[in-house]
């Protein structure tokens, strides 16, 4: 299975996973009357939302360059995870308020067993999904999958949290009977969208960074730069003199270096060609799904500003 088929098949099944959990929460939390329960059914929601938005974005990120995206469309992955984050926030704050209002009038939950066992196969299936998504979004360095499993992931805690919460109220009401246990529920609820505030920040740093066109990862930038530096060195090529301007971004899953690369003035067009070919091979294989752009130009030794960046800039 190609890398674009793999993204649209974990795309697909994290919205078929989520449509049946929001139902089954949403039947349950009705059912049992737990407001955390349903604060989960509308997390989930959220996460169906959020998988709708991450299969559209992963099927439009493939698609080839054309004349109106002559960068490829890579930022529609970036695009998708700001707002997912966007929707993690909106439903964090309508489980506070559902969570406040269930605090000044607590009501009875009945049959809380049933929330448990709802929200135990939801960790299960969430926690499956999410491995898989998080596998093909490292395989294929998909910022729009990793967000959509990141949703998930967060859904694994907070479904782990309100099945303790019920389990707490169940136990409780069993032991001493006549004793009431429901404050739990809307303050485990809260947590709940604590943990999910905590979440769309994470995401909306993730994805509002590329957004504004920042650096690659530090690892890779470093790396980049240490081998722009040793470059004479490492390709045996007496004729090259270091780099200058270098500039380095991200869209989605490819990443964008350019760099000025001082070679001898005397060289001719077919050399200077053939060492860019080489350095570009040579970064591709380190960073994968990379394009890169340089651009050659001729060094002269008397310019002492241009000298001092050819040997000094990192």
């Amino acid at each position: 299975m190609d890398v674009q088929k793999q993204k649209n098949a974990v795309a697909v099944l994290s919205v078929a996973s989520n449509t049946l959990l929001v139902i089954a929460k949403l039947v349950i939390g009705l059912a049992i009357g737990s407001v955390s329960v349903l604060s989960e059914a509308i997390h989930s929601g959220v996460d169906l939302v959020a998988a709708l938005i991450a299969l559209f974005a992963v099927r439009t990120s493939g698609k080839p360059a054309d004349e109106q995206h002559s960068f490829g469309h890579g930022k529609i992955e970036n695009i998708s995870g700001a707002v997912e984050a966007v929707l993690i926030f909106l439903a964090a704050g309508w489980i506070v308020y559902e969570a406040i209002g269930k605090l000044v009038d607590p009501q009875p939950m009945e049959k809380v067993g049933l929330g448990v066992g709802v929200m135990l196969a939801s960790a299960v299936v969430n926690t499956i999904v999410s491995h898989m998504l998080f596998k093909v979004a490292r395989r294929t360095d998909s910022v729009a999958l990793k967000a959509d499993a990141w949703h998930l992931r967060t859904d694994v805690w907070t479904s782990a949290g309100v099945m303790a919460g019920l389990g707490l109220i169940w136990v409780g009401e069993a032991i001493w009977p006549g004793r009431h246990f429901h404050w739990i529920d809307p303050v485990v609820a809260i947590a709940v969208a604590l943990l999910i505030v905590r979440a769309a920040w994470d995401l909306t740093t993730q994805a509002g960074r590329d957004l504004m066109d920042a650096n690659i990862a530090a690892p890779e930038q470093e790396w980049l730069r240490q081998y722009l530096l040793n470059l004479k060195g490492d390709t045996g090529q007496p004729d090259i003199h270091g780099y200058h301007k270098l500039r380095t971004r991200k869209a989605g899953g490819t990443r964008f270096v350019e760099f000025h690369l001082f070679v001898s003035p005397g060289m001719s067009v077919d050399e200077g060609h053939r060492i860019a070919q080489i350095v570009k091979a040579d970064i591709r294989k380190h960073l994968p799904n990379c394009d890169v752009l340089i651009h050659i130009e001729p060094y002269d030794p008397s310019r002492d500003s241009q000298r001092r960046r050819a040997r000094t800039e990192h």
